[in-house]
């Protein structure tokens, strides 16, 4: 159990580098990416061992993986400005009397 844990934590950690090595203009903040990778990669692992058991060393380091390659990839910046949305209609008439 502490080997597959360490491994997905460190594939996790292999994962964020990546991620910063080919996209480094779409994360705001490269230390959440750092630290995001290993942690969730271990969550990953550690829930995949739970539900498997050992002996799976393959399926859990790959199901960890992929959990850490989805929480990074929710960090991720889409390069556009927010887009304000429609006004409330219940704040423009919230100030003139009935």
């Amino acid at each position: 159990m502490l080997g597959e844990l360490f491994g997905s934590a460190l594939l996790g950690l292999v994962l964020a580098l990546a991620a910063l090595h080919w996209l480094p203009l779409r994360f705001p903040d490269h230390r959440l990416v750092l630290a995001t990778g290993p942690a969730s990669a271990a969550g990953g692992g550690l829930i995949a061992w739970a539900v498997l058991g050992s002996g799976h060393l393959l399926l859990a380091l790959l199901i960890a993986t992929s959990v850490a390659a989805v929480l990074v990839s929710l960090l991720m910046d889409n390069g556009r400005a927010p887009r304000p949305g429609p006004a409330d209609p219940r704040l423009a008439t919230a100030g003139r009397p009935r």
